[in-house]
């Protein structure tokens, strides 16, 4: 059994900062990409950022020179910097994590979703 478990979120001004965060807990044997998706008010979800597990981040155009994502594997931690938040950066944030379960193989998880408004 494995868990994710976002934080983070919440209300904050044009141009300002926000960091997100997603644990992994249980019984993970490894762990592979870890990314960041939204979704905004009737849109479809989207890719934000993934960071492979050997490789180099990759960005969505709309977030690059803005977001960071990192990863700290010795906590199973993701995280998502987000500086110069714009109103259209508004929707629920999730968490995807790809990784193997003890004695249960590899599987895909979702976070909760955490919600970020951006508004003056």
């Amino acid at each position: 059994q494995v868990q994710l478990v976002e934080s983070g979120g919440g209300l904050v001004q044009p141009g300002g900062s926000l960091r997100l965060s997603c644990a992994a807990s249980g019984s993970i044997a490894s762990l592979y990409a870890m990314s960041w998706y939204r979704q905004a008010p009737g849109k479809e979800r989207e890719l934000v950022a993934v960071f492979p597990s050997g490789g180099s981040a990759n960005y969505a155009h709309s977030v690059t020179g803005r977001f960071t994502i990192s990863r700290d594997n010795a906590k199973n931690t993701v995280y998502l910097q987000m500086n110069s938040l714009k109103p259209e950066d508004t929707a629920v944030y999730y968490c995807k994590v790809d990784l193997d379960v003890l004695y249960r193989g590899y599987r895909e998880l979702w976070g909760q979703g955490t919600l970020v408004t951006v508004a003056s």
